[in-house]
């Protein structure tokens, strides 16, 4: 008789453990750098090198390695040798998901259609998808 008044928390309702806080918290942290994320949104599409993330960031090589060590300390991304080249990943999905989550609703602050909404995105984003395969 009671069970209609008894609150049941779902898993997604529970209290967070504060050490997945703490982490989600760094997380962000991460993420509040620009080159940071101009860094992970190059790493979305697959690995790169120091050299090619310094082209397409606008920066050093050194610079770009020490911002690649604060993200790899933070788990979002990963590295892969290769004779004297080291070679950057993002870490999982989840990362790759929360930087393009973060740029497209920046995009929506905007004025006008974002671009991620428009047709010729959606093309390009099938055709990357295809590629994959």
């Amino acid at each position: 008789m009671d069970a209609d008044t008894k609150v049941v928390e779902s898993p997604d309702e529970a209290e967070l453990p504060d050490e997945q806080v703490e982490f989600a918290v760094e997380v962000f942290r991460m993420l509040a750098d620009g080159t940071r994320i101009r860094l992970l949104w190059a790493l979305r599409e697959g690995e790169l090198s120091v050299g090619d993330l310094a082209g397409r960031v606008g920066k050093s090589g050194p610079a770009v390695s020490q911002h690649l060590a604060k993200l790899r300390m933070a788990r979002m991304v990963r590295t892969r040798r290769e004779g004297n080249l080291v070679f950057y990943r993002v870490d999982d999905a989840h990362v790759a998901d929360l930087v393009r989550d973060a740029v497209h609703n920046a995009e929506h602050a905007a004025d006008g259609v974002p671009a991620h909404h428009r047709p010729e995105a959606r093309d390009l984003a099938a055709i990357r998808r295809e590629a994959m395969r």
